[in-house]
């Protein structure tokens, strides 16, 4: 067994474990080798719980779980097995017990919310032509082009699935805040890390998409508790 944390990534709505591909690079180049990115369906909470947890059961040593967006309820619900070692939130939904992502937002919509809408098969979008704005304000036009042509919608029923027993409660955890994010209002991410009583919470001046703005702050936020 390692004694190295390995280090499991979980993507949120509208994109999927490549929207980690800034952070793994810089992992990477830091000398990190153990990383893990799953895919997960985005079809109901208990189906992407399921996904993580079988690859975290997979893995013959310490983990440190990082859920960007919805990823970060995913790692709520999953994150008690006990290999886990910590939880880092990247501008990320930290539910309660009995509280959902949709509960969390009533309380601060996002400004984007507009811009979401839902397909004829229950599946929710966002607007190809309003996802820069809405997601991915700080990244360059190319990118958040090709992150609008290749979102992966999630099952809108997701959205309101409520988390059973809340791992930060038992796990150390780190939480990012993007002060400029239009997907998660900034007031809802600052009660989620000041409740969960984040071991350190850090606050960049980014968009949704800060794995992929700031991976360099997210990675040193990463370290931290791996390190810790």
């Amino acid at each position: 067994m390692s004694d190295k944390p390995t280090i499991v990534l979980v993507h949120g709505f509208w994109g999927g474990a490549a929207h980690w591909a800034h952070v793994i690079n810089e992992l990477s180049a830091r000398g990190f080798d153990q990383i893990r990115a799953v895919e997960i369906p985005l079809t109901s909470l208990a189906d992407d719980a399921e996904r993580t947890r079988k690859m975290v059961k997979q893995i013959d040593g310490p983990v440190v779980l990082v859920g960007h967006s919805y990823g970060g309820k995913v790692i709520t619900e999953m994150g008690d097995l006990p290999n886990v070692k910590s939880l880092v939130y990247v501008a990320a939904f930290a539910p309660d017990a009995g509280e959902s992502a949709g509960a969390i937002s009533q309380a601060n919509p996002p400004a984007a919310f507009g811009n979401i809408a839902p397909d004829s098969d229950g599946y929710l979008w966002i607007a190809q032509d309003k996802f820069h704005e809405s997601f991915a304000q700080d990244l360059s036009e190319d990118e958040a082009l090709v992150m609008a042509v290749t979102q992966k919608a999630p099952v809108g029923s997701t959205f309101g699935d409520a988390v059973t027993a809340p791992a930060w409660k038992a796990k150390p955890s780190w939480y990012q805040i993007s002060s400029n994010d239009r997907m998660i209002h900034p007031e809802n991410q600052k009660m989620m890390a000041a409740r969960m009583n984040a071991r350190k919470t850090i606050t960049l001046d980014a968009s949704h998409a800060s794995l992929a703005s700031r991976p360099d702050e997210v990675v040193d936020l990463i370290i931290e508790a791996v390190e810790s």
